[in-house]
This record gives C-alpha cells, sequence and structure tokens, in this order.
C-alpha cells in the first residue's frame, strides 16, 4: 500500500490519480498508524516551505516521516515534498526543514527571458546508476512548477539534474529517499514509469 501524506498543502489528488491508474492500493491520509504501516510513502506538496514545515510540526507528521524513513520504508518527495526534506529554505529564512538530507533550497535566479516561477516542461539529465529513473532516456521531459531550487550537498545523491537559470537539482536519492523537485504525476508516460519504478524499488 502506497500512503500518500494529506497535510492540508495540495497536489494530492493527482498523486493518488496516478498511483491507482498504476493498480497501487492507495491511502490519502494524515493518520501516523496508516504512514507507518504502508509499504511506500509519498510527501507531496505546493505553497510555501514554512507554512508547510509548520503543519508537519504541528501535526505530529514530522516526527512520522523520520520514523517511515530509519525503518527504511521507501520514501518520496514530490515538489515542496523535495524541499522540505533539505535543511532549509531561502523563502522562509530561519524555520528548519526535515534536514533528512543535507543542502538548502535557494531561489531561482532572475535571467532575461526566463520567467519565475518555472513552469513547464524541461529535459533532465540523468544520473545513469539512478534507480528511480531506471528504464528512462536520458533528456526526458517532466513537468516543473517552482521558484525555489534544490542546492544538495552531495553530489552522489543527485539524480537528475536540469537547467534553468541555473544549474538546478532535479532528483535526489539516498539509501531509501527519494525525491523529485518536477511533478511525475503531471509528466505523462514518464512520469507514470518514475512513480512504478518508485513503486518497485
Amino acid at each position: 500500500m502506497i500512503a500518500i501524506i494529506d497535510y492540508d498543502a495540495g497536489n494530492i489528488k493527482s498523486v493518488e490519480k496516478a498511483c491507482i491508474s498504476l493498480g497501487h492500493e492507495t491511502a490519502v491520509t494524515g493518520d501516523a498508524k496508516t504512514i507507518l504501516s504502508a509499504d511506500r510513502v509519498i510527501l507531496p506538496g505546493v505553497g510555501a516551505f514554512g507554512d508547510a514545515m509548520g503543519k508537519l510540526e504541528r501535526s505530529g507528521l514530522a516526527d512520522v516521516i523520520k520514523e517511515v524513513v530509519k525503518k527504511g520504508t521507501p520514501f518520496l518527495g514530490i515538489c515542496l515534498g523535495l524541499q522540505l526534506i533539505f535543511e532549509s529554505s531561502e523563502e522562509s529564512e530561519g524555520v528548519k526543514g526535515l534536514g533528512l538530507l543535507q543542502g538548502k533550497i535557494v531561489r531561482i535566479p532572475d535571467s532575461e527571458g526566463l520567467k519565475i516561477p518555472h513552469i513547464g516542461w524541461n529535459d533532465i539529465t540523468i544520473n545513469p546508476s539512478s534507480r528511480l529513473f531506471r528504464g528512462i532516456p536520458d533528456k526526458s521531459f517532466v513537468y516543473f512548477v517552482h521558484s525555489y531550487y534544490l542546492k544538495a550537498k552531495n553530489e552522489s545523491e543527485v539524480a537528475a539534474t536540469t537547467e534553468y537559470s541555473a544549474h538546478i537539482h532535479a532528483a535526489v536519492e539516498s539509501g531509501n529517499i527519494f525525491a523529485t523537485q518536477f511533478h511525475p504525476e503531471k509528466s505523462g508516460d514518464i512520469g507514470l514509469k518514475i512513480l512504478e519504478n518508485f513503486a518497485s524499488v
């Protein structure tokens, strides 16, 4: 069973729909017991870093997520869900992230001819050893919606990158932790393949 964490941060329905379309039993839930008993856990999200961390802390879900990761359950962060697993974000100075991986979230720099937020399809350069991107051609296009991006501390954890006014760490994986800045659930067949890869790790 795949648990999709519901913490009132949007972007839940499309993730649920994608998982169900792949034939997986799926639960959208904020219940700690259900999340901890799941075979896979997804943390989606759109919105502001500080607001989302506040919701996770107040609901106790921040501790639940840390427990999920500690027990080795495969865990996937999507969009804001990727950002929250790192240490901090320029969007919300002074707010600590979950700190599951080392790195910081910074604003995409202004660049002539490029709009921020970055909304649309971009190709990604894939780390060939990535489990999340197994069977997916390099330079595949995926769908992004973001104004802030990840600078991971450990390059070895970067599973895919893209270029948009900066060199963006577009996906990471480390042990049982996986995350994408882009939206696999909105990225067509490529995105569904990524979700299927996650469901089979």
